[in-house]
């Protein structure tokens, strides 16, 4: 019998489900007190807000939804890539960047996602592992239970700046890898993948044959006036660069990402030609948003910019507040939409964070969601409105007076 096929026994109703899928169901602790908090109608801070659609931010209406009105819609024009004219889009974005992608190293897909999961099934078979970075995003450990492989941790590590842990990475490395995960910059804590790290990074994989896989959603929201590189176009490790207008326009709903291949020809021509098979069996993306996809990229730059502003008035403000008191700081921060705060370890993050809730109306994210140790760490989102994430900052650290 498949796996996952769902099935009666003895006339008992019982259904069997993928072992793939046997998560813990039950809401944590904080997920249920917040709950509670917003069901008795409480006053809330969230200092967690990430959808960009509900920050207050200006978009521009007119263009988005004019993009959505493409008579050529209408036709159905299979093309396992996605249409040229939204690759070309794509690899404007990049020749923007000073990279050279070509229109047939693009897929198209619905989010980054879909993305990691082609590159996971192309990659890996059942068992094999993925390095990804620890401290980052906990989606990968869903993301990998779905494509039945095991993610493995390398560690980041901190001494005034994030940097690759080299050493323990190779030590993580067995027989069963077939990827290293780079997040570009890194979420939550904000840094970007240095040039000499990157190019270890290319000759580590490109001996020992492995695959990087880059997410790169953040890359436009550096917080210094030099750009930061894209790992797109590569020509040693076999390299997956994903993106979309999830984060970069500030458009989640829209569904739209990509996957670039990089890396040298023989490898990368290979992989195209499998991830096209990929790509044909599912078809995923929609016409209306790749017909878009030019325009939403077009806007983009506008809301980039705002965004950044407000990234950065909130930053301030953090700072002007941690410089008030004496207990409690912020690890540096490049890029991106967060910040990490390192508080006093007398109790649990997660035991904190429902402090913070039910005592103060303040909602974060303890660190442990991130792979940060269990005591110590708090992570606060930088998009949060300028006069609720001051306020929120303040009951916060008189949490610690």
């Amino acid at each position: 019998m498949p796996a996952g096929r769902c099935v009666r026994l003895g006339g008992i109703g019982k259904i069997m489900f993928a072992e793939r899928t046997n998560w813990n169901l039950e809401p944590n602790r904080l997920s249920q007190a917040l709950s509670r908090h917003r069901a008795a109608g409480k006053p809330l801070l969230d200092l967690t807000v990430s959808n960009p659609t509900e920050c207050g931010l200006d978009y521009d209406q007119r263009a988005i939804l004019e993009a959505l009105r493409n008579p050529a819609a209408l036709k159905y024009t299979p093309e396992p890539r996605g249409l040229v004219s939204a690759r070309q889009a794509v690899a404007e974005y990049y020749a923007e960047r000073s990279v050279h992608v070509d229109l047939d190293d693009i897929f198209l897909t619905t989010s980054t996602s879909e993305a990691y999961s082609y590159a996971f099934r192309l990659l890996c078979n059942h068992g094999d592992e993925i390095l990804i970075p620890a401290p980052s995003y906990p989606l990968f450990d869903f993301l990998a239970d779905i494509q039945d492989i095991k993610p493995a941790r390398y560690p980041l590590v901190y001494d005034h700046g994030w940097q690759m842990d080299f050493h323990a990475l190779e030590q993580a490395i067995t027989p069963r890898t077939r990827a290293v995960v780079v997040v570009h910059p890194n979420n939550p804590t904000g840094h970007f993948t240095k040039r000499a790290e990157a190019e270890k990074l290319n000759a580590i994989c490109a001996e020992r044959g492995l695959a990087i896989i880059v997410d790169e959603v953040f890359l436009d929201f550096c917080l210094s006036a030099e750009r930061p590189s894209s790992f797109a176009g590569s020509s040693e490790a076999l390299t997956f660069t994903l993106s979309g207008v999830s984060k970069i326009c500030g458009l989640p709903q829209m569904k739209a990402a990509w996957l670039a291949v990089s890396g040298a020809q023989e490898s990368k021509n290979e992989a195209k030609a499998r991830l096209e098979v990929i790509a044909d069996t599912f078809l995923s993306m929609n016409a209306p948003v790749q017909l878009a996809l030019p325009a939403f990229l077009s806007q983009g730059r506008a809301f980039q910019k705002q965004l950044m502003e407000r990234v950065r008035r909130n930053l301030a403000e953090l700072d002007r507040q941690l410089a008030l008191q004496k207990v409690c700081s912020r690890l540096e921060v490049e890029g991106g939409w967060y910040a990490v705060l390192r508080v006093p370890a007398t109790r649990s993050d997660e035991d904190l964070a429902l402090a913070l809730l039910e005592e103060k109306g303040v909602y974060v994210h303890p660190g442990h969601f991130y792979d940060f140790p269990p005591e110590g760490y708090l992570v606060v989102s930088l998009t949060s409105r300028e006069s609720e994430f001051s306020r929120g900052l303040k009951g916060l650290l008189m949490q610690f007076h």
